[in-house]
């Protein structure tokens, strides 16, 4: 949960709006989710719930890209990656340019 608000810190102050959040009191389960916009129409959303984890990106209210399990994990991995290794993006009135590669699925080099 920890990394999942550090991510939503770190592209908050790129200037993208991302939300991370938790819920349950643990005894019975607990669920985290965080969603960030990348861009106009463009957004993510991870999952994690009792029921498993998920990726979800879509763009325009379409689903684009869904991951489950351990590419769920792998590409929420390769975004903090982008995050920590790139330079930061200079958003446009409030927007960031949807074909950055924190966008991109699977873009780096393996």
């Amino acid at each position: 949960m920890m990394s999942l608000k550090a991510l939503a810190t770190s592209l908050q102050s790129r200037g993208m709006a991302a939300t991370c959040y938790s819920c349950g009191d643990g005894r019975d389960g607990q669920g985290a989710s965080f969603v960030a916009n990348l861009g106009t129409n463009h957004m993510v959303r991870f999952l994690v719930s009792d029921f498993g984890i998920s990726w979800v990106e879509s763009r325009n209210g379409h689903e684009l890209v869904k991951l489950e399990g351990a590419e769920a994990i792998q590409e929420l991995q390769r975004v903090a990656q982008v995050l920590h290794s790139g330079p930061a993006p200079e958003p446009a009135s409030g927007s960031v340019d949807p074909s950055a590669d924190i966008a991109a699925p699977n873009s780096l080099p393996t």
